[in-house]
């Protein structure tokens, strides 16, 4: 066993011992920024007007509402099952 190893080691820690600490001035701290770019101020922008918005366009729902009620609604069975297809040939 080592005796000689151990009482190097604690002379080590016994020569390391910081100075005393003075805190730093309010001055000398600084200040944190953040700036954000003007695409990033133009995208939360963008992003609070969609989150704000309707996902129903109310004026289409009531041009189809009246339609239904008075029976007029008819549905091109052609044009829907192009787009039916185009969706399926998209994978969606």
């Amino acid at each position: 066993m080592r005796i000689e190893a151990y009482n190097q080691v604690a002379q080590l820690y016994k020569t390391n011992k910081t100075s005393s600490t003075r805190p730093a001035s309010a001055s000398a701290m600084g200040r944190d920024e953040v700036q954000i770019s003007s695409f990033g101020r133009d995208y939360q922008i963008a992003k609070k007007a969609v989150a704000e918005a309707s996902d129903i366009r109310e004026d289409k729902v009531a041009e189809m509402k009246s339609k239904y009620e008075s029976n007029d609604y008819q549905v091109d069975t052609g044009d829907f099952a192009s787009k039916l297809l185009e969706k399926y040939q998209m994978g969606l």
